[in-house]
């Protein structure tokens, strides 16, 4: 009998035993952006520094990721009738939307800069969009509907004496209730209209008046109004006089229902949490806001802020998912090397990288120029007339491709829905559109120019302030002049694409480190640089651009 001892099996692992994938991001930091902080001091806003340190934990905690995903996994539903067949025109949200929206509101991420005399405060506000929209991007949009109305309000004083307290408040009440008894107020936007879009001067809502002073009644539809549940809105409409700007309550003064006939909620690609409809008006009560046939004037300084905010949103879903790409790179195995390590993925992560720094370190600008601005600062304001339609255009632009090249960092994975990429990349196209198109920003930047002289001379002067640091920007500077002579519809890409980067490039040059900046310029003006991210040349240092995006990581 043979006595040869029987061997077991070789073990195996178990086939669903998980290798060589990267664990969950959260909970992370989403302010360890050191662009970010260094801008939040450089332009202000140094003393929120901790509230934003603060924010960014909640941002990148397990619970506010999972609200971020829970509100667009459960999408707003339209009630238009209740049981009894009452038209009620409301729309409910999960209770992740709500909790989003307290915190934002809590945090003066709505309009609670107007009230805040300290320097800075808009430049803390647009830091603290930079860090909570790491949750999700649709509710970003009635905080900043909200934010942006307090300026176009003020255009009629009385108004703004009732409602600005409200509405610049840090308390979130979602219910539909006389405004004035409201501990808050949130407020939207109705514009576009089917026939026209951005072409606002042949909108079709009549406004007839009551004969009460100020009073009006509102007969149309509008096409594209977002967050329908807000309290009250600015609305655009043709009253005796011309386009006039109006506000319209949800609920009217005795407690009443005011006519809010929500046709339907917008199926779009993206910004799926967040509702937009198609308002109804019959006999709608509003109230006149600034001078009759002046509704554009008035409403345009609602939108000078909106458009700010779009390049914030632009700029947080760059490193939101310049962070989700690091991490999966840092923790993903290929061909015996960590991705992070080998050197073509280094390209493609250092140049989102400074696509991400440049966008981050331009809003922050941005919103400093606003800030002083509205302090009363002429040159600033003259620098923010023409310099955020040049950053609208261009931050928003580079977005879906900036978004895309994250994605594929993560391969397959980044292409299932629970990775969460999809959702920041459908998100990413509607920011070059809310707002204004690119054609409409590149116009916008052309009346600018043609028509306010001062905002040309704000541009170079800011330009100006890194003169003989870099010879590829002085040449780019040398270049704009040169463009701005004889510029027409045709070349107004060409001339804000050009606009952008010079810009983005005197920012770094002076405020980056020299890797950051140089890199940029010689790729960004210099021409050595693909069609594709990933391109950097030979010889850029990529260590130091990775550790400046990634703190702490090798």
């Amino acid at each position: 009998m043979d006595s040869t001892p029987v061997q077991s099996p070789p073990r195996h692992h178990a086939t669903h035993d998980v290798t060589n994938q990267a664990p969950p991001l959260a909970p992370y930091d989403a302010s360890a952006d050191r662009a970010l902080l260094e801008g939040l001091r450089r332009e202000g806003a140094e003393w929120a520094e901790d509230g934003i340190r603060r924010l960014g934990l909640q941002a990148g905690s397990e619970e506010a990721q999972e609200w971020g995903e829970q509100a667009n996994r459960h999408e707003p539903e339209l009630r238009t009738h209740d049981r009894y067949g009452n038209r009620i025109d409301e729309v409910e949200f999960h209770p992740s939307w709500h909790h989003l929206m307290r915190t934002a509101v809590a945090e003066g991420l709505a309009g609670a800069p107007w009230a805040d005399d300290r320097p800075g405060a808009h430049v803390a506000r647009t830091a603290g969009g930079l860090v909570w929209g790491h949750t999700e991007a649709g509710h970003g949009c009635p905080t900043s509907m909200t934010y942006a109305a307090v300026p176009a309000l003020r255009a009629q004083p009385e108004l703004a004496k009732v409602y600005e307290p409200l509405l610049t408040g840090r308390a979130y009440d979602p219910g539909l209730r006389v405004p004035t008894e409201k501990p808050g107020l949130l407020a939207g936007m109705g514009m576009t209209e089917k026939q026209g879009g951005s072409d606002v001067r042949t909108n079709t809502t009549t406004a007839t008046p009551t004969g009460e002073p100020g009073v009006y009644t509102l007969r149309g539809h509008k096409w594209f109004t977002s967050a329908p549940m807000c309290d009250v809105f600015l609305v655009l409409a043709q009253a005796p006089g011309g386009l006039s700007c109006f506000l319209v309550p949800r609920i009217l003064p005795d407690g009443s229902r005011n006519t809010f006939r929500i046709q339907r909620l917008k199926d779009k690609l993206g910004n799926r949490s967040n509702a937009s409809s198609e308002p109804e008006f019959e006999r709608t009560v509003a109230w006149l806001v600034g001078p009759e046939g002046r509704g554009v004037k008035t409403i345009i300084e609602m939108v000078n802020c909106t458009r700010l905010d779009c390049v914030m949103s632009s700029a947080t879903l760059m490193r939101k998912t310049l962070v989700e790409a690091g991490h999966h790179a840092r923790h993903r195995s290929a061909f015996g090397a960590r991705l992070f390590d080998q050197p073509l993925m280094r390209n493609v992560l250092a140049d989102l990288a400074l696509e991400s720094e440049a966008a981050t370190t331009l809003t922050l600008r941005l919103a400093g120029a606003a800030d002083r601005a509205v302090r009363g600062d002429a040159g600033e304001r003259s620098f923010r007339r023409l310099a955020t339609a040049v950053g609208k255009y261009w931050v928003t632009k580079r977005g879906p491709a900036f978004t895309a090249e994250a994605l594929e960092c993560l391969g397959g994975n980044g292409y299932v829905e629970e990775s969460g990429m999809p959702r920041h990349y459908r998100e990413a196209p509607l920011l070059s559109i809310w707002e204004g198109s690119g054609n409409v920003n590149a116009l916008d930047v052309l009346r600018a120019l043609g028509r306010e002289q001062d905002t040309t001379e704000a541009l170079f002067t800011e330009l100006a302030l890194a003169r003989g640091a870099d010879a590829r920007l002085d040449a780019a500077v040398v270049g704009l002049k040169e463009q701005l002579a004889e510029t027409d519809q045709v070349g107004a890409r060409r001339l804000v694409e050009g606009m952008a980067l010079a810009l983005q490039a005197s920012l770094l040059v002076r405020h980056a480190p020299h890797a950051v900046a140089d890199a940029f310029c010689a790729t960004r003006l210099g021409g050595d640089w693909g069609h594709a991210f990933g391109t950097l040349p030979a010889g850029t240092d990529l260590d130091t651009i990775l550790e400046r995006a990634f703190p702490g990581h090798d």
